[in-house]
């Protein structure tokens, strides 16, 4: 027969109820550590579990499925597997700052390997765990009734060990979490210690001697920042990172801490699917590690920079993690969000009941057994009376009421009369009594002197958390360290240098510092710094600095964007790496030309040039934003292409200069502004068979117009020979372009101060200063530059920018100047 209970009552009422009482059930009872103990239900009935069944740290290891049926038989029917796991967490050392449990055989791994079947591995108390049990027999704490009211649990355990600061504990209940880190023993000790002794300290006192998490698995927390306001607030952020070092010998950068809660099995996949993409300049990567400790090897590339890798293992995987505070825990059966200080209190005012509790039960029990000592020599003293009622009493009864009337006894006296042994009779056993007494006497004095007086309390406080601290006490594993920088950007690592890129006809592309050219004469043959084939020359050469933003113009006029630094950096005689490994190209679309600027968010113009002398000018604000898929910069016609591209203010001069020794300077307002997808318009008329083949400007700081031939002859003329004109004309003649010196390859504007790197199509540089090269007329052919072979040609120049401070550079460059050609 079913009977129903009909509730009058909404619905909506009735749900909101439950629901809260579900979820405070589930607060309380399961998810948050109580701030006491620092100890969640199951965890609590484990260890109480182990304690009753004589599981201590000294006795032999049993079956942790005993233990398991145990908890799940008598305490916490919630299931083995959660029981188990519960246990096997309390056991593991990557896990726990101070491990609760003594686990022998197979209790999973930093890899997230699970543990063996609970039939297999064997259990008992640690040593610090007997310390959280301690006094539980002295009524130091309250016992409650278990689930089905048939045994009793502690609703808390007595512990004199600081658990919930030194484990920590983490938790997801319903609507709120708890994750509250580990920490240091020694500090966590010295700061209740000085809170004892300084009750009204503020909670930055206490900052100074607790100075942060101490993780398991070690690490470095990058700054306080996070730490002060977790301690401060209850809950905050930190930054936590894996210790790595770089070994040079190996060429490698070698892991050997990671940080908390991290799978490492995950943390190598990572760094393996960084490799395969191509995300670090890294090889392999090799896992080492042993029961001696982790040992992870990232093998590094030939000339990658190991400081940026290893800050791309910080930034791409969890090498380096951010770690939320939240000290969530229950406070008189509610969830309240605690401050360092306030959880440091509460474990004091704790430790001060329970040894008031245990001094109050350890009173009484004295008191008991003083009374029944004193009955003892009482009867001890008229012994021979004593046994004569005893003989003569009809009934136990009357004996009772004869020994309370004749001695003045009461009834625990009496009983303990009653059932007192003959040896008792002895003379020793009679003194030993009265010793027993003294010495009963003396500790009750000193319960009730300890109840009477709080700084004996605390005294006895203070040397129990010493006591505490000398048998586990030891060094911090994790590293708070002031000076690292947490969000590293890529560029702070890279050392800023002159360098040369070098990009050849099939689109590969290098970086080589500037300082691999020496300065030498002109005319002498340079050095080699390619392995040229015949299908393969250099196409372009610019040198710049290594932090500069690099504008990579295609074959399509299109713009991308990259730092001058991931360019790679190789030797003079390798062949570079492919520039499609660094930009998205489309197929058939090249690289044409290189634009080295520091700053894309200065407003200015890019003044742009094509082969078949249009020319536009489109402002720079286009191009700060860069974007990976590239932005079109002109629209060229289908036999146009890109000649040059460079950066210019208002109110300048521009000098354009064609292949067959032809020039055209004018004043860059003559140009409107347009947008990104125009043509342009035309800059000079080209004769047949002539092209444009650079622009220059004419800036402060520019003396000469730098002009270079194919058979490595050039020239300096003086920018007043080069008059204004309007743009489109044809132009003046520049240099003489006959057998001798072949076509114009480049022209510049230049100072005495800068240099000049000429590249070959041999594959060969050489770098000589610009004051070097012969001030001439603007017709005149020039001097010879470079020393070239049979069929070699000058295929690309670069002007090296030389900062004039106070002729230092100068003197540099003289003294570096070679007196022979390499």
């Amino acid at each position: 027969m079913i009977i129903l209970t009909i509730i009058d009552k909404p619905i909506e009422e009735e749900l909101k109820s439950s629901y809260i009482d579900y979820a405070m059930s589930v607060i309380v009872g399961r998810a948050l550590p109580d701030v006491h103990d620092g100890l969640k239900p199951v965890q609590r009935r484990i260890l109480f579990a182990m304690y009753d069944m004589g599981l201590t740290s000294d006795k032999n290891y049993q079956k942790s499925a005993k233990v398991v049926g145990e908890v799940l038989g008598k305490y916490h029917p919630h299931g083995d597997s959660a029981i188990y796991s519960t246990l096997v967490r309390l056991a593991q050392d990557f896990s726990l700052r101070y491990t609760l449990v003594d686990g022998q055989g197979n209790f999973g791994s930093i890899d997230g390997d699970d543990a063996a079947a609970m039939r297999y591995t064997e259990v008992r108390m640690q040593k610090i765990s007997n310390y959280l049990l301690i006094d539980l027999e002295f009524n130091t704490v309250d016992m409650v009734p278990n689930f089905d009211n048939t045994l009793k649990e502690p609703s808390v355990l007595p512990t004199r060990v600081p658990n919930l600061l030194i484990n920590g504990s983490t938790g997801i209940a319903v609507g709120m979490a708890t994750n509250i880190p580990p920490h240091n023993l020694n500090e966590i000790i010295d700061a209740l210690i000085f809170l004892i002794d300084n009750q009204e300290a503020k909670d930055l006192d206490l900052l100074k001697i607790v100075k942060g998490p101490d993780f398991p698995t070690g690490g470095i927390i990058c700054g306080s920042k996070g730490i002060r306001d977790a301690y401060l607030t209850g809950k905050g952020s930190i930054v936590l990172r894996g210790r790595a070092k770089i070994d040079e010998k190996t060429n490698s950068i070698i892991i050997t801490e990671i940080p908390y809660t991290v799978n490492k099995s995950d943390l190598i996949q990572e760094i393996a699917e960084l490799i395969q993409n191509k995300v670090i300049d890294a090889s392999s990567v090799y896992d080492y590690s042993n029961k001696e400790g982790i040992h992870i090897e990232v093998k590094l590339k030939k000339g990658a920079i190991p400081e940026v890798v290893l800050n791309n293992l910080y930034s791409y995987t969890k090498l380096q993690i951010s770690y939320q505070i939240m000290n969530v825990c229950i406070l008189n059966q509610m969830p309240k969000l605690m401050t360092l200080k306030e959880m440091l209190s509460e474990f004091i005012k704790f430790r001060e009941r329970v040894i008031t509790r245990r001094t109050k039960y350890l009173l009484e029990q004295t008191l008991k057994r003083l009374n029944i000592v004193e009955g003892l020599m009482i009867a001890l003293n008229d012994i021979d009376n004593v046994i004569k009622i005893l003989r003569y009493s009809g009934s136990v009864d009357e004996a009772e009421q004869i020994l309370i009337k004749n001695y003045n006894l009461n009834q625990e006296q009496v009983d303990a009369i009653l059932s007192m042994k003959l040896q008792l009779l002895i003379k020793i056993e009679h003194d030993k009594l009265q010793k027993e007494k003294q010495e009963l006497i003396n500790k009750k004095a000193e319960y009730e002197s300890i109840l009477n007086d709080r700084n004996k309390l605390l005294a006895i406080m203070k040397s129990e958390f010493l006591e505490i601290k000398q048998l586990f006490g030891d060094n911090r594993k994790t590293e708070i360290d002031e000076s690292v920088q947490v969000d590293i950007v890529e560029e702070d690592l890279i050392e800023e240098e002159d360098v040369v890129i070098i990009l050849t006809s099939s689109n590969y592309v290098k970086r080589i510092p500037l300082s691999e050219y020496r300065l030498q004469n002109r005319g002498g043959r340079g050095v080699l710094t390619s392995s040229q084939t015949d299908n393969e020359i250099v196409k372009r050469v610019i040198t710049c600095s290594s932090k500069d933003y690099l504008l990579i113009f295609t074959s399509r006029g299109r713009v991308f964007w990259l730092k001058a630094y991931k360019i790679p950096e190789l030797s003079r005689y390798s062949t570079g790496k492919h520039i499609s490994n660094l930009i998205k190209l489309e197929e058939n679309e090249s690289p044409t030309n290189l634009l080295p600027i520091s700053d894309l968010t200065e407003e200015n113009y890019l003044f742009i040039a094509t082969k078949r002398g249009l020319v536009k000018k489109v402002s720079s604000i286009h191009f700060s934003k860069p974007r990976v898929t590239g932005k079109l910069a002109i629209r060229l016609s289908e036999n146009d292409s890109l000649a040059d591209v460079l950066v210019v203010e208002d109110f300048v001069n521009v000098i354009l200069s064609t292949k067959l020794g032809k020039a055209i300077r004018f004043d860059v307002n003559q140009i409107r502004e347009t947008g990104r997808s125009s043509k342009g318009i035309r800059g000079i008329r080209l004769a047949n068979g002539d092209e444009l083949i650079s622009v220059s400007k004419v800036s402060v700081g520019s003396q000469y117009l730098l002009t270079v031939t194919e058979n490595g002859f050039g020239k300096r003329t003086s920018i007043d020979r080069y008059r204004l004109q309007a743009r489109g004309g044809k132009g003046i003649t520049s240099i003489i372009t006959d057998q001798r010196n072949g076509n114009v390859v480049f022209a510049h504007t230049v100072s005495d101060k800068e240099q000049l790197l000429l590249l070959s199509s041999g594959g060969k540089a050489i770098r000589i200063p610009v004051n070097m090269i012969r001030k001439v007329k603007r017709i005149a052919k020039g001097v010879k530059l470079m020393k070239l072979d049979t069929d070699e040609k000058i295929v690309s120049c670069s002007v090296v920018q030389v900062e004039d401070d106070n002729g230092k550079h100068e003197k540099e460059n003289q003294n570096s100047i070679s007196g022979s050609p390499n």
